[in-house]
């Protein structure tokens, strides 16, 4: 993946203590494994006997928190990791969002939040310019009657959310009815926890229990665990989550991200066997899936790409020159692995295409005979409404050239993409493909996708 070509939205994290413990510590440890989900800014909401009290900075997670923050009491609680942007980041955008006493951590995208600010604003003042804020006031809108509010949310907002949220001193969840971004529940003596990604589980010793079903609110409390299921429509989960966002070692929707990425790269070795001497993965994404294409096709797999992780995000920039420089300080090739070789290079997708033809270059000048590049996503075509901040038709390379064409931009022999069939096939699971063949599931991103292509 190139640096900072695809973002994704957030991570969040909501913990409720059955025994009356304190869940500052256990939110502060799953926001550490929610990092990779968002390294702008953090945070997180504790409620003590009807006080809410919110914690967060701009900053990674470690930055952001002090000693004292992690005393605050309260049985229950949500967290937030903000994704990366290019522009400036604000404390007012910085999550989770709060009114009165109610909390909210929102994952996600609504593509309507211009139309559902205008409805609020005659109601309630904006602060921030986060998805989650409108949908904190229509929770207060219809606060006598929760489920009339979340079942408000599923009706009007459109796009993908799994959100957390502190209502009443209770932990209240929800997902999008067509489950698009990913929700997960874990349970042991003391804790019920839910969270993007079963990492944030594992992290505080909570076994994995499941997934939070799209359309479904959960209500956790002093009661118990109330389930309701408010709307059902046809899953469309998120396939990036599994190509690209989350963990290897995360479980989500029930299927192992590190089995799916095995899967990947043996349907692509099916699709598009390569003859060449080593297969190299370009770094991290990519990983299982290179070692699974070169063991199907019985190649040697090697690092043959080191990568810097002491870089912060200066270099994280939107113009070409500072990408390309980028590239050169993040990565470096080991010359003896690629020197004089025929190299598969893998990696998980290609969106604008102009880090990784600074890649296909780092290679060469490596020493590299022949480059074939091998990607586990099919070709990106259209922008994503539904939760992946993806550049527009204009900037999307597969949309403007055929593959041919990207092969000769990108500088290699030979350019092979996994079938929508074989991406498919590989997760397993019913998967939104709208960024790869327009097949938008709800009207208003079809609109804005007409309304973007003029």
């Amino acid at each position: 993946m190139a640096f900072e070509e695809k973002r994704e939205e957030c991570g969040i994290v909501g913990i409720y203590s059955k025994t009356g413990k304190n869940v500052a510590p256990l939110l502060h440890k799953a926001l550490f494994a929610l990092q990779h989900r968002g390294q702008d800014a953090a945070g997180f909401a504790v409620c003590d006997n009807g006080r809410t009290e919110v914690r967060r900075g701009i900053g990674l997670v470690a930055d952001v928190f002090t000693p004292e923050d992690l005393k605050i009491d309260g049985n229950v609680g949500i967290g937030h990791t903000r994704y990366p942007t290019i522009g400036e980041c604000k404390l007012c955008d910085v999550q989770p969002s709060l009114f009165g006493n109610t909390a909210v951590a929102h994952n996600g995208h609504i593509a309507n939040y211009e139309d559902l600010k205008k409805e609020l604003e005659m109601d309630y003042r904006f602060t921030s310019t986060v998805d989650s804020e409108p949908l904190v006031y229509l929770i207060d809108k219809y606060r006598r009657d929760l489920e009339a509010g979340i079942k408000t949310i599923m009706d009007q907002a459109e796009g993908s959310f799994s959100d957390v949220c502190i209502y009443k001193g209770d932990l209240v969840v929800f997902r999008d009815p067509r489950g698009i971004r990913p929700l997960v529940w874990g349970e042991n003596d003391d804790f019920i926890c839910f969270a993007s990604e079963t990492v944030a589980l594992d992290i505080n010793n909570i076994p994995y229990k499941g997934d939070v079903n799209g359309g479904e609110l959960v209500r956790v409390g002093s009661e118990g665990v109330e389930r309701k299921q408010l709307k059902n429509e046809k899953q469309k989960h998120c396939m990036f989550e599994y190509v690209y966002f989350s963990r290897p070692d995360s479980t989500i929707n029930k299927k192992s991200v590190y089995s799916v990425r095995r899967e990947l790269g043996t349907v692509l070795a099916e699709e598009a066997p390569v003859k060449a001497d080593v297969v190299v993965a370009v770094p991290d994404t990519s990983r299982t899936a290179a070692s699974a294409y070169a063991k199907a096709l019985g190649l040697p797999y090697a690092e043959g790409l080191i990568k810097n992780r002491y870089i912060g995000r200066t270099f994280i920039m939107p113009d070409q020159e500072k990408r390309v420089n980028a590239v050169r300080v993040k990565l470096n090739p080991i010359k003896e692995i690629i020197e004089g070789k025929s190299v598969v290079l893998v990696d998980d997708s290609i969106v604008r295409g102009t880090t990784l033809k600074e890649i296909v270059a780092l290679v060469k000048n490596g020493g590299a005979k022949e480059i074939h590049l091998c990607i586990t996503s099919p070709p990106i075509m259209a922008p994503c409404f539904y939760g992946v901040d993806m550049p527009t038709y204009k900037e999307l390379i597969a949309h403007n050239k055929t593959v041919e064409e990207i092969k000769e931009y990108l500088g290699a022999d030979s350019l092979h993409y996994i079938s929508i069939d074989g991406l498919k096939r590989a997760i397993g699971l019913p998967i939104c493909t709208a960024c790869l063949n327009e097949e938008y599931h709800t009207e208003y991103a079809q609109k804005l996708a007409r309304q973007e292509k003029g």
